[in-house]
């Protein structure tokens, strides 16, 4: 069960947006009809039993008193409180199939990623959670990256929905969850206090607070775009297409000539009038008593109980709760805010697909597989013996370990022989002015850093040997773009995005005809990166590795 705990915002006693919405029909059944739905995709993860789907009697609310006698209807399960007394009546929430307690601020709709507050739940050994929605957090999201005076230095997409450690906020979070161990009766008394207060009882009581970022959205419902946002969840999930139809202005009062016209999800209430002309695009909503006058349009809008939108005026991205709309208002069509179906995987938005049955898809991964495998159990005598050579001829770790992005951004640690002394990648730096190629890359000629076996296994390509293994378990492919790293990838996003719909490679068309000719190095990288997505197939892959067997062959008899 959650507790859905709405706190007075305006102390002057006056209607807030989220009191009208509660206390106007229908908007209400649409407003807890989206809440119940982004709580449905919360229990999915692990703040709830995984004993069956949610339902709307899921959700316990916690109302101030004095809104009860205005309410259009009363949730299912509710309290209202005056009082910090009031709530003992609440449910202790100390199941024993339910491992943490679940406090909604009941001003947010909020959702997050499900399985990333999945794996914080796993992990932390905090005693409660102040979770926060951040959609700078979700994938596809683009950074800009600035040196301390500012200037442009690169651009960071992040490919998956991201979490991260924050202090614990001033107020109160989307989302409080509390152990069910640690449940006080304390902790519930102070629900309707400000947040530093239930900190300090935290702290009081010896428990571990932490706050935690995760990905995802949060409707404020005490603004217009809250609202707005909610409402398109609620109507974009339950309503068919001609739902409109089966609704409201048919009944008592109503009245719909049939040059007015409909379009999308639109719920409408009892006594709405839309007059000839009129056109209503959903998801929206027409609360009961409101009319919609002669030529006049309402666009992904809420029009309140009892408001005229005047003839030839338009309501677009608004939430209209006064009487009337003053003739030729036509405020600016604000855009909706993203919704919780919007959460998940973006990806091919910005990449390249292929059909699933494809060689792109399906065939070149099991040739993957079987080309690893054998190459792995043909070098399996030869990879103890180059172990050992590099152990002998410099100190440090037999294997290089490095951080790369593969298919659709997702980083993995590019295996590989280390070739270089210990500590070379912090003297790069130190060498950059006698790189001899452009671009975000690095390389020199007798480079100091490249031991004598390093430069013996670099010219024959067996320090590449180790990558099969990253192969194998599906981060890259024999054939494919370059692996690089996070800060090679912010300079052109365009490419960025082409090269990352595939799986990087161990070879690559670039790799097999590029010149080395003087500031052209990154131009062919770009270059050759984009015709091998474009002009993808087995054939270019075969013929990859015909170019890269002979090409290593001759290398490995220059040797001798």
């Amino acid at each position: 069960m959650q507790l859905v705990v709405v706190r007075e915002v305006n102390t002057d006693g006056g209607t807030g947006l989220l009191r009208y919405a509660l206390s106007t029909a229908p908007l209400h059944g649409v407003v807890l009809d989206g809440w119940n739905r982004l709580w449905r995709g919360q229990r999915r993860a692990a703040l709830a039993p995984r004993t069956g789907e949610g339902t709307p009697g899921d959700c316990h609310w916690v109302l101030p008193r004095h809104w009860r006698t205005g309410l259009a209807a009363v949730p299912a399960q509710a309290t209202f409180y005056e009082n910090a007394s009031d709530l003992e009546a609440v449910p202790p929430q100390d199941r024993d199939d339910e491992p943490w307690a679940v406090i909604a601020n009941g001003r947010f709709a909020a959702c997050v990623n499900p399985w990333l507050l999945q794996r914080v739940l796993e992990t932390t050994e905090a005693d409660c959670l102040a979770v926060m929605a951040a959609p700078e957090l979700m994938a596809c999201q683009e950074h800009v990256r600035l040196t301390p005076d500012h200037r442009v230095v690169g651009y960071r997409r992040l490919y998956a929905d991201a979490m991260s450690l924050i202090p614990v906020p001033a107020d109160w979070p989307h989302y409080l969850l509390v152990r069910r161990g640690a449940w006080r009766a304390g902790l519930r008394r102070e629900l309707l206090s400000d947040f530093d207060v239930w900190v300090r009882r935290c702290r009081a009581e010896s428990l571990c607070l932490q706050g935690v970022a995760l990905a995802g959205l949060a409707h404020d419902l005490e603004s217009e775009d809250g609202i707005l946002g909610l409402c398109k969840v609620a109507l974009s999930c339950s309503l068919r297409p001609d739902a409109a139809e089966d609704r409201g202005p048919e009944e008592p009062g109503g009245q719909v000539p049939p040059e007015a016209r409909r379009i999308g999800p639109v719920v409408v209430g009892r006594h709405v009038s839309i007059e000839a002309g009129a056109v209503v695009v959903g998801p929206a909503i027409l609360c009961d008593g409101s009319t919609v006058s002669r030529d006049a349009i309402v666009d992904a809008a809420v029009v309140g109980a009892g408001v005229l939108v005047e003839p030839n005026c338009s309501l677009r991205g608004r939430v209209a709760t006064g009487p009337a709309l003053p003739d030729r208002a036509e405020p600016g069509m604000a855009p909706l805010p993203q919704t919780v179906g919007e959460l998940g995987d973006p990806h091919r938005c910005v990449f390249r697909t292929w059909p699933r049955l494809s060689y792109a898809r399906c065939l070149k991964r099991i040739a993957d597989v079987v080309a690893a495998v054998v190459v792995l159990i043909l070098f399996a005598p030869v990879i103890p013996v180059i172990a050992l050579a590099i152990k002998f001829s410099s100190p440090g770790p037999v294997f290089f370990r490095d951080k790369r992005q593969g298919l659709h951004g997702r980083p993995f640690f590019c295996i590989k022989f280390r070739t270089m002394k210990p500590g070379a990648d912090k003297i790069q730096d130190k060498l950059r002015f006698v790189c001899e190629v452009d671009g975000p890359q690095f390389k020199m000629a007798d480079d100091p850093r490249i031991t004598t076996v390093g430069r013996f296994l670099r010219e024959t390509y067996l320090d590449e040997v180790p990558q099969f293994v990253n192969v194998l378990c599906g981060q890259m492919s024999v054939v494919g773009p370059r692996p690089s790293p996070e800060t090679e990838n912010t300079l052109c996003p365009a490419w960025r995005d082409a090269r990352l719909s595939v799986r990087p490679g161990i070879t690559g068309l670039w790799q097999v005809l590029r010149t080395r000719q003087p500031l052209k190095d990154f131009q062919e990288w770009i270059h050759y990166d984009m015709q091998y997505v474009r002009d993808f197939s087995l054939g270019l892959d075969l013929w990859i590795c015909w170019r890269t067997f002979t090409k290593m062959v001759g290398n490995f008899v220059r040797q001798f």
